[in-house]
């Protein structure tokens, strides 16, 4: 059976509107408008809080966000405070986990997997979090966060890879709620000159649909949208 796949190329968008793109497509997607889509881009400086509210792990006063060109906003994903910014690929799928056969453990791990496949093709050794340590790590440092939300069987929210964000962004949460564990980057780990990052998110789309078995991909940049 063929399974389609919609990607978006998005480059940077503003977390805001990302977040309202999300819910549409979702709705669409839950009333069998669109297939299986998958947003992939980067945002602005961004801190964003799970629906359990931790924001007490942010550990600076709101007033400072501004000055450092940060914004916090609160989202209904799972997960706890995390960093969104430049220089780091984000998928956010809107997939219908019914349709391709999934609870939500394993829609989770293959999440994980699609980073820890991504990390491999430049030999870096990647794995998933103990139990309550969501995401992907290289021995204790944190290279990929997962943050979902499944709303109806349907997916939105999703994953994020460092590929070389300014990690100092990290220093002023706890990410991901989890103390005395770091944050790196495919720049920090590799021991070869990176490609150009569009090349790298390309990689990422790829892992992300040959794990989930998707067969036919349709890419859509920006000018198409």
């Amino acid at each position: 059976m063929r399974r389609s796949l919609e990607v978006w190329k998005m480059g940077t968008v503003n977390y805001l509107e990302a977040l309202k793109l999300q819910e549409k497509l979702a709705s669409d997607r839950k009333a069998l408008k669109i297939t299986d889509t998958l947003l992939s881009l980067q945002h602005p400086p961004t801190y964003t809080v799970g629906k359990r509210e931790t924001v007490h792990n942010l550990l600076i006063p709101d007033s400072e966000l501004k000055s450092m060109g940060a914004e916090l906003h609160y989202a209904q994903r799972g997960g706890d405070i995390t960093f969104h910014g430049p220089h780091q690929a984000i998928l956010y799928p809107i997939v219908s986990l019914r349709d391709i056969g999934l609870g939500a453990r394993m829609y989770v791990e293959k999440l994980e997997l699609t980073m820890i496949e991504l990390a491999s093709m430049y030999g870096v050794k990647a794995q998933a979090g103990q139990k309550c340590e969501t995401g992907v790590w290289v021995e204790d440092r944190k290279i990929g966060a997962i943050g979902v939300r499944i709303s109806s069987g349907i997916t939105s929210h999703g994953l994020a890879f460092n590929m070389d964000p300014d990690l100092n962004y990290f220093k002023h949460i706890v990410p991901c709620g989890i103390v005395d564990k770091g944050v790196t980057s495919l720049k920090n780990e590799a021991h070869v000159e990176l490609p150009a990052e569009e090349v790298i998110q390309e990689q990422l789309i790829a892992c992300f649909a040959r794990i989930f078995g998707y067969n036919d991909v349709i890419l859509k940049d920006k000018s198409m949208l």
